[in-house]
This record gives structure tokens, sequence and C-alpha cells, in this order.
């Protein structure tokens, strides 16, 4: 199993010279340890293929109009799946050649996909990176955080065929579900100021009036997936995420990206994911459910002038609950096994 790959340097322990006492700790660990992909896959699910000749404007087009945020790419000449196609790249290509509303993005309208992998990789690596169904579900969040990517392809070994695209909202939610099988951790009553989970230092925000080109450069510059929108008093009245940004191709105004953040919000849908909040004195087990609950990637922690002070995502909960657990436990067991 990957877990005994693991070494203990990989990830923070808050106490690092002794493995944790409180078995809860390891709760979620050994949970989905226990728990393959394959258990994880719903019963039906919409997955959307594209080859590598497709014109990149109508594979966004395609993203928008079946709601999916990433493809598989397929390459005929390789016989193979090469990569996925996702918003990044949306953002990526709009960043590279927007200049005006003036003039419109050749690289848009004309590219095929293998054309701007051929760019693209040169300054990135973008193998595909995917997990069996048999493999388990402790295998697949160490491979989305250590890769740090958002969606992981379960490819059946015998076929060849991707049956599933493992997200870290599927796999919260699979914990959700089922998570009644298992005893309720007790550190989940403790409060989020006192585990310190999530980002607190250098928040990437955007102010309203900025333009929406600048909200992309940061989306580059800072690899972050999401940006409050805060407005000339500091206080968050909107969250902004990729997933927006590809919003631009449904209305087809992405050859106007001076439009303010302000206005760019009026225009998405309703059915976008909106701002929700958290407060540093709410408990861990009031996140998780609030995240779960109305299926988000991330919280904006606010104080009680709605101020951002953080932001807590999936994956930040991802390595608190299961990956920096997984090093204790190693550690645990080696000390047993030493004092033996």
């Amino acid at each position: 199993m990957m877990v005994l790959q693991l070494k203990a340097q990989a990830f923070p322990l808050p106490f690092p010279t002794e493995p944790a006492r409180d078995p809860d700790a390891y709760i979620y660990t050994k949970f989905f340890m226990n728990h393959c992909c394959y258990d994880a896959i719903p019963t039906s699910s919409k997955l959307v293929i594209f080859d590598t000749t497709l014109q990149v404007k109508k594979a966004f087009f395609a993203l928008v109009s079946n709601g999916v945020r990433a493809a598989p790419l397929w390459d005929n000449k390789q016989q193979c799946f090469v990569g996925m196609l996702t918003i990044t790249d949306f953002i990526n290509i709009l960043h590279r050649y927007y200049k005006s509303p003036m003039v419109q993005i050749y690289e848009l309208e004309e590219h095929k996909i293998e054309t701007w992998r051929e760019v693209y990789l040169q300054y990135s690596v973008n193998s595909l990176i995917s997990i069996t169904p048999e493999s388990s579900l402790f295998d697949a969040i160490y491979s989305l955080l250590k890769n740090k990517i958002h969606r992981l392809p379960v490819i059946d070994p015998e076929s060849g065929n991707v049956l599933h695209i493992l997200t870290h909202k599927r796999i919260l939610k699979f914990l959700h579900i089922f998570g009644s099988m298992i005893p309720k951790p007790r550190f989940l009553q403790n409060r989020i100021q006192d585990v310190k989970i999530g980002t607190f230092k250098r928040i990437a925000t955007v102010q309203e009036t900025a333009t929406v080109y600048e909200a992309l450069s940061v989306f580059v510059e800072r690899r972050v997936s999401a940006l409050p929108v805060v407005n000339e008093q500091g206080k968050v009245v909107a969250l902004y995420s990729r997933f927006d940004v590809i919003n631009l191709a449904a209305q087809k105004s992405y050859n106007n990206l001076n439009m303010t953040m302000r206005e760019a919000i009026k225009r998405r849908s309703c059915c976008v994911e909106g701002v929700l909040k958290c407060y540093p004195y709410e408990t861990l087990e009031t996140i998780i459910d609030r995240i779960a609950g109305a299926e988000v990637h991330r919280l904006v922690l606010v104080d009680e002038h709605d101020t951002v002070r953080g932001i807590i995502s999936l994956s930040d909960l991802l390595q608190a609950l299961v990956l920096t657990p997984a090093v204790m436990f190693i550690a645990a067991s080696c000390f047993r096994s030493t004092k033996i």
C-alpha cells in the first residue's frame, strides 16, 4: 500500500517527538484505507472525453453545456489518454493571449487542444495522473494532495476506460454519507481557531472594482482556486472561483476582460458557487457539515465585521483529517514495534 511509502517528514506533525496517543486521530485515515475508489463512484454520473484534435473553443463550450469542470484527453495517434483539459487551461489561455476587447483571441478561436498542449507543455509537466478502481481512497487522497491536483481519473487497468473522475468534493461526500459507520472523533468538537486548519497568511483577495483580467492574473500567479471579492471597507461580498471563469465562455464575454469584478459577479448565473462563510468560534464538525451540505470547495473564514481572515478548503481538511494522522499512525506503529 502507498501508506507504507510515506515518510514522516512529508507532512507537518503536531507532536514530532512522540506518536499521538488519541486513537480518534486515526479514525478517518483507517476509514479511507479500508475503502477503495470503486466504492466512491456514483451509480450514475456524467463523463466527457475530448479528442486532442478538437478545437479549444469547442471543448470549453462543451464543458459549459455539460456542466463539468474537466475532461480526460484522448490522443488517437498514441491510442491512450494523455492528460486533462481543465478550467485552468481556459484561464491560462485568456491570461496569456488577451490584449483588449478590440482584439480577437485567435489562439482560443482557432487552436486545437493538441496545439495548446504543445505550447503549454513547454512550461509545465501535464502528464496524466490516474488511479485504479481497486486502489484505496487513502491512495487517491494522497495522490490528489501530493500532486496538487483537483481531479483524479479512475481508469480500469484491463479496458483502459475512464470510469469516473474523483475529486476532493466527492471523497468528502462519501465520508459524509457513510461516516455514520464509524465512531465520531472527539476532535470534531474543537473550534476552528484552535485546530488551525486552513490558510491564514497572505490570503489572495480581489477588489470588486478590479478587472476580471486582474483576477485572472492572481489565479495564475498565486495558483489559487478562488478569490474572495471585497468592497472598499474590506468586507467580503462574493467569492469568484475558477469555475466562474468558464461562464465567460457560456456568455461569450471572454473577449471583454476589462469589466469589473462587480459587473462579472452580476452577470454570472444563479447556480454558481456563492460565498459561504465560517467563523473562528465554530467547530470543525460544523465546518465539515457546511461544506458537505452545500457541496462547495471552500469556506471563507471571517471575523465579526465580515473581514477575510482565512480560507478553509477541502484540501486543508483532507490533509488535516487523513494525511497528517497517517504519518502519526506509522510513527505509532514503529514506536510500538520498537518497544516490543
